[in-house]
């Protein structure tokens, strides 16, 4: 069977980034499952896979508009340091939940100075290429509940998402269990 749309794909992958360090991996007996056609993974390297069958191997690279996105400067701020009550000591590297009228974003401190902090909510691979060596272990149609709530139901995570009732990016459970 082929990849294609609303089958279910398990791959073992590395990924590494520009300078060739690994930044991700799958472990062994523990690839990656997704949904194929639901935006389960990057769209790069899901175009990639499509028309791939089980034992295709490949090596991707995947530009940051296909990834994670250009870095948008408008997602790096400065914050005064006043905003961050009841947190002793802010490092680089600190990660908050930014409430924005768009609802909550995740950011990372980048910077501290006296009485200012900075904050980047980009995503930490956003910019970058990715590099992929990819390896297709399975492939399957979906289920018809995989494609209502659209990503995979397996019986060893014990639910969908990687285990148990999870919310799904509506904000809505998944409904699984």
């Amino acid at each position: 069977m082929q990849i294609a749309n609303n089958s279910v794909v398990s791959i073992q992958y590395t990924l590494k980034n520009s300078e060739g360090t690994i930044i991700d991996h799958s472990s062994e007996g523990q690839p990656l499952n997704y949904l194929h056609g639901h935006r389960n993974i990057i769209p790069g390297l899901e175009s990639a896979l499509l028309d791939k069958s089980v034992g295709d191997a490949l090596d991707v690279s995947v530009e940051p508009e296909n990834a994670y996105g250009t870095v948008n400067p408008a997602l790096i701020q400065e914050v005064p340091k006043e905003h961050f009550q009841g947190v002793e000591t802010l490092e680089v590297g600190m990660r908050f939940q930014a409430s924005t009228e768009q609802g909550p974003v995740p950011v990372v401190v980048t910077k501290v100075a006296d009485d200012v902090v900075t904050v980047d909510g980009n995503h930490p691979l956003a910019g970058q290429t990715l590099n992929f060596s990819v390896k297709v272990e399975e492939v399957r149609e979906a289920t018809a509940e995989e494609l209502e709530h659209g990503h995979i139901h397996t019986e060893q995570s014990g639910g969908c998402c990687g285990g148990g009732d999870v919310e799904n990016s509506e904000g809505g459970s998944c409904g699984c269990s």
